[in-house]
């Protein structure tokens, strides 16, 4: 029979490897606001206003391309769904309907990923038949991307 080893000493070596396949530094991050977005919720409800601030200074810690592009997605977003209230996601630039995120935008920066993308949760109204897109990658904006969000913002609120 062989020796049982200690799994206790194998289990803090496995975790101080550098090959763990845990969270990453960003997805960490990500996690860190949505506690603080949800603390800051549980204390007091937050009003449009209120989320509208925290949506701009959320786009003004995204890097320069992407912080252009989300400045124009808030506007789209703003006037083809007013009803949508701004709000941080993840410590991302969002847009809820009574109180449950429908879209937001996730900088490409945010995990490191090749371009940014305006996703949808499943409270949006996008679907069609057995299979529908939920994330579009944005690499850049013009007026016919405009016009497309804009169509599918408002499809989205139903």
């Amino acid at each position: 029979m062989s020796p049982k080893k200690n799994t206790k000493e194998a289990t803090s070596k496995a975790a101080g490897s550098k090959t763990s396949k845990g969270f990453t530094e960003e997805e960490r991050d990500a996690m860190k606001e949505r506690a603080r977005e949800l603390k800051a919720g549980a204390r007091a409800a937050k009003d449009k206003a209120d989320g509208e601030g925290d949506v701009l200074a959320a786009i003004a810690k995204v890097a320069d391309h992407d912080r252009a592009m989300a400045k124009r997605l808030h506007a789209i977003i703003k006037a083809s769904a007013p009803g949508l209230a701004p709000k941080t996601w993840y410590g991302m630039p969002a847009y809820a309907k009574d109180g449950e995120v429908l879209c937001f935008f996730r900088p490409a920066q945010k995990f490191k990923t090749r371009y940014a993308t305006l996703g949808f949760s499943d409270e949006a109204k996008l679907d069609e038949g057995n299979m529908w897109p939920t994330d579009f990658a944005l690499k850049d904006l013009t007026a016919t991307e405009e016009a497309k969000i804009s169509a599918l913002v408002k499809r989205a609120v139903g």
